[in-house]
């Protein structure tokens, strides 16, 4: 804009007729206003109503029309191919996709038909809504949601004169059998959902299949481990040797995965952890006890363990004490001792449950 407020390009300025004729320019100084605001404002109605092409040319409706059902056509094709797919393609057929390799070929075919059917039915009901459904809106008046008072007195006479004419308050027999047969019929749906739970777990979630003169073995390899073997600042994810002879591996070896560590004797803090290991080597168990997650990164400068889930940190030199993050129970030590060989093997079971806590936790 010049000095004399004129705007390049013939844009229409404040105060003059036309759009924005009632805006103030905020770089011309301070600006007078009248004070207050009018006590109603007026409606601005709406806007003219455009037009669409559909709306004025049949045969650009019927375009429209045959757009949407090319689009509604492309779902119910993505639809079929995904089904077909389905049982058509191995599992564990591959393929190579450019741009991504070697990939799954079934994960792709039904991932792909999949987001061409909703693909199509999303864009193909947009495109209708937009070409082909009426557009002009529509204005509700707004009403007060309170009733009148005559009316909320009304209904709650007719509830008392239908309360009395029903005779409950007379019939004290159908008041009580009525009672009785409401609060019965609940019992069906809570019977089937606790019958369904299955067999109560017992003390399956408190044991482990650790036991004294068990083998501490290394997990993948399940070899032997001998005290001599940790070292100061080592870690050693392990198991008991027994788990070879598990008949559900998965369980097993989900509660019984160990965490062993060397540290020097005297950075242990707690009489019991020195105790319970052997020369510095402790074993404690792998599961957090917050939501049952593996702690999987052991600190070999500050003896830290931590969970990388939810970020529980556990001080080894105190007996696994919780010292960050969510969880509230140190981690279970596994006691153990060395066999005539030199191997490490377990002194006793753990002596509480593993993981995280449950009801029926001792």
């Amino acid at each position: 804009m010049n000095e004399h407020g004129t705007e390049h390009g013939g844009q229409v300025q404040p105060g003059t007729e036309g759009y924005g004729s009632s805006a103030v320019r905020l770089d011309q100084g301070h600006v007078q206003g009248t004070g207050g605001l009018p006590e109603r404002f007026e409606d601005p109605g709406f806007p003219p109503h455009i037009h669409r092409a559909a709306d004025l040319d049949e045969a650009a409706a019927k375009r429209a029309e045959k757009q949407v059902a090319t689009l509604f056509g492309l779902s119910i094709l993505g639809t079929l191919i995904f089904i077909v797919a389905y049982f058509a393609i191995p599992m564990d057929a591959s393929a190579y996709i450019p741009g991504i390799g070697d990939a799954n070929l079934s994960n792709v075919v039904l991932g792909v038909s999949l987001a061409f059917g909703l693909l199509g039915i999303g864009v193909g009901a947009v495109h209708w809504a937009k070409t082909l459904m009426p557009d002009e809106e529509v204005v509700e008046e707004r009403h007060p949601l309170r009733s009148s008072d005559e009316a909320r007195g009304g209904f709650v006479k007719t509830m008392m004169t239908g309360g009395t004419e029903a005779q409950l308050s007379r019939r004290p027999l159908i008041k009580y059998s009525l009672g009785g047969a409401l609060g019965l019929f609940a019992l069906p749906v809570v019977i089937q959902v606790v019958g369904s739970l299955g067999p109560l777990p017992k003390d399956e979630l408190s044991k482990t299949m650790w036991k004294k003169g068990d083998r501490l073995v290394r997990d993948p390899e399940h070899t032997p481990i001998k005290a001599t073997d940790v070292t100061i600042g080592s870690v050693f994810h392990v198991l008991p040797e027994s788990i070879k002879d598990s008949t559900h591996v998965l369980e097993d070896k989900a509660k019984a995965a160990v965490l062993l560590m060397r540290l020097e004797p005297e950075a242990i803090k707690v009489a019991k952890e020195r105790d319970w290991g052997h020369e510095g080597i402790v074993a404690y168990s792998k599961i957090c006890t917050h939501v049952g997650c593996p702690v999987g990164l052991y600190e070999q400068q500050t003896h830290h363990l931590l969970c990388p889930c939810h970020q529980s940190t556990f001080d080894v030199t105190q007996d696994c004490k919780v010292i960050f993050g969510p969880a509230k129970r140190p981690l279970p030590q596994l006691k153990i001792t060395v066999d005539a060989e030199g191997y490490l093997v377990a002194d006793a079971p753990f002596r509480e449950a593993v993981g995280p806590s449950f009801w029926e936790r001792g």
